[in-house]
């Protein structure tokens, strides 16, 4: 009897659907893995390193005590009954516990919440908001997720509705954003980075993408920004951002503000800003421009990439718009709760005057400075490889050079059917 799934029956849509980052090249270096494992020595080393993805704490970075001390006594309230559990955690990690305890009902970290996300939690969510950007923000427009990458699934489902609605995306950019359009049946239309200014976003580009697109007959619903750019490294200027809400407001466009790299910048001349910051201090108000606001525990000083947990901020929507995105999260019940309690915590750390503020400030300082000197030293070494050049490390947690390959090497990716750097990235015995 044949068999009643095969490759050739499946969704199209899935089969399309490839994301590098746990890719061929991925899969090729865990056989490698597998077989140091079996064969020890067989290999000219004798470990692999995983770079390919932001994950801080594999490569040993520790996580930030305060965070981890409050997740652990949210997850087993009973030490806060316990003597000795005052000398073994600071105070104020025990008062933030019980304050988190308070929110959650039955005090249960096991149990389902709100399929938005636990409303004390959201609301310390929303205050780290408001104190970052000096604009008022609301608890009610806070997704809590698993993680940025639910957020995007989510906007990708609720704007593209057939293979002629389209989103911009940079280029070069994060494969999560090709894969879920190609998942959704939606169809990507790219803008492209200029190397030669720092990865600078155009606006004459955008502009000239978006009707290159509209003449073709796709419906741009969207734009995606991420700042600071994965898998690019630079900042956004402030007047970059206010072009791009420009942009934004006059062609009827969606902004999705990928800003989980926000604490990743180590650049003097450069800071942060979100885009709600720009859209607020430009006058728009709640109706005046649709923008999803990204955050996850992933990335920052924190790396907390196993916890999964994040939020999308979502202004600008109607009442009825917004009952549609409820829905969507309504149907994955919730979010796990140690990640939005993770989340409530990295958008409302210690602050001055508390106990663990000095401990905490030496540890998030300590692991941004090391971040910011392997970013220097890898830009350092690929602008000084024959036949690579590298702009500047000026955020985020990746660097995309320029390699120049010989003629033949080209050739020999063509034969393979591959892209000449994945061909050049396999190893070959």
């Amino acid at each position: 009897m044949a068999a009643s799934v095969t490759v050739e029956n499946l969704n199209p849509k899935v089969l399309k659907c490839e994301y590098a980052v746990r890719g061929e090249i991925v899969i090729h270096a865990q056989r490698l893995q597998q077989q140091l494992q079996t064969q020890p020595g067989s290999l000219p080393f004798d470990e692999i390193l995983y770079c390919n993805i932001g994950n801080p704490q594999s490569l040993g970075q520790q996580p930030v005590t305060f965070f981890r001390e409050v997740l652990a006594l949210c997850d087993h309230p009973c030490l806060l009954e316990k003597e000795e559990t005052k000398s073994l955690f600071s105070a104020d990690a025990i008062s933030r516990a019980k304050q988190i305890l308070a929110t959650i009902p039955g005090r249960a970290t096991g149990a389902y919440s709100h399929s938005q996300g636990i409303k004390g939690l959201r609301d310390a969510i929303a205050a780290g908001i408001m104190s970052r950007d000096g604009f008022p923000a609301n608890a009610d427009d806070i997704f809590i997720t698993d993680g940025a990458s639910p957020g995007v699934h989510m906007m990708m489902q609720l704007l593209i509705r057939n293979e002629k609605d389209g989103i911009l995306c940079p280029i070069p950019q994060y494969p999560l954003y090709s894969a879920s359009i190609a998942l959704h049946g939606g169809a990507l239309v790219p803008y492209y980075l200029n190397e030669k200014t720092g990865w600078g976003l155009e606006i004459s580009d955008l502009k000239m993408q978006l009707e290159n697109a509209r003449s073709k007959g796709i419906d741009v619903r969207a734009l995606v920004v991420i700042n600071p750019g994965n898998p690019t490294g630079q900042v956004l200027a402030e007047d970059n951002q206010y072009d791009i809400v420009k942009f934004c407001k006059n062609e009827g466009l969606v902004l999705l503000a990928d800003e989980v790299y926000q604490e990743n910048i180590y650049v003097d001349n450069k800071k942060f800003n979100s885009f709600k910051k720009i859209v607020r201090s430009m006058g728009y108000g709640e109706d005046d421009l649709p923008l999803v606001s990204l955050q996850s525990v992933s990335k920052g000083y924190y790396g907390e990439c196993g916890k999964r947990g994040g939020y999308m901020e979502i202004t600008g929507f109607s009442a009825p718009v917004r009952e549609q995105i409820y829905k969507i999260a309504s149907v994955n019940l919730c979010s796990n709760i140690t990640g939005q309690i993770l989340a409530s915590l990295v958008m409302n750390p210690p602050k001055v005057g508390d106990e663990s503020y000095a401990s905490y400030k030496a540890e998030k300082d300590g692991i941004l400075e090391s971040l910011a000197r392997r970013a220097k030293a890898l830009e350092d070494a690929f602008n000084k490889l024959e036949g690579f050049s590298c702009n500047k490390a000026e955020g985020a947690m990746y660097l995309f050079p320029q390699i120049l390959l010989p003629q033949k090497a080209i050739e020999a990716a063509k034969a393979a059917k591959k892209a000449p750097d994945a061909f050049l990235a396999e190893y070959r015995d």
